[in-house]
């Protein structure tokens, strides 16, 4: 990767992993922008929100307006820091979809970070009530039936990350 060319960063992981607190330090390189799923899904809908389902309509509601605007700034210069779930090959593909309308380098960060590890980092998010949702331990094992760790033949650049803790 060149450090002139922008970068598309991408982020992997179940619930709690991690993902967040990495885009944040991503997103403290120059000309680098942190756009979050979680921010705006909770700002334009999260009253909205009860389900897995309406995550899923609201999601792909969000990803219609931003997908433009990431490519919009990928060609302008500047790196993103796509704080949105890259957890599904379908989530994946759009993300690509995006990468391919630039000249961006990119990163897909996988956060291999195990279950329990999660499940506590998740409880204590949920206690602290600085996240803007709160997920219980069914819902955690709901959504991660759909997790999907990135392959080789989905052709992206992967950098995975283990917990401290696990290491």
């Amino acid at each position: 990767m060149s450090s002139n060319t922008p970068t598309l960063h991408l982020v992997c992981g179940k619930i709690a992993a991690g993902k967040s607190t990495l885009t944040k330090q991503l997103g403290q390189a120059p000309e680098t922008i942190v756009i979050s799923e979680d921010a705006w899904l909770s700002a334009l809908y999260g009253d909205q929100m009860k389900t897995l389902r309406d995550y899923v309509l609201y999601a792909a509601k969000l990803r219609g307006i931003m997908g433009p605007h990431v490519v919009s700034l990928l060609t302008r210069g500047l790196s993103v820091v796509l704080d949105f779930q890259a957890n599904t090959v379908q989530a994946r593909t759009w993300m690509r979809d995006l990468l391919n309308q630039t000249n961006a380098d990119h990163i897909l960060h996988y956060l291999d970070t195990p279950d329990g590890v999660c499940i506590a980092r998740m409880h204590a998010r949920n206690s602290s009530g600085e996240h803007p949702f709160t997920v219980t331990e069914a819902e955690f094992h709901q959504v991660n039936k759909y997790f999907a760790p990135p392959t080789p033949q989905e052709g992206f650049m992967v950098k995975r990350h283990v917990p401290p803790e696990t290491a």
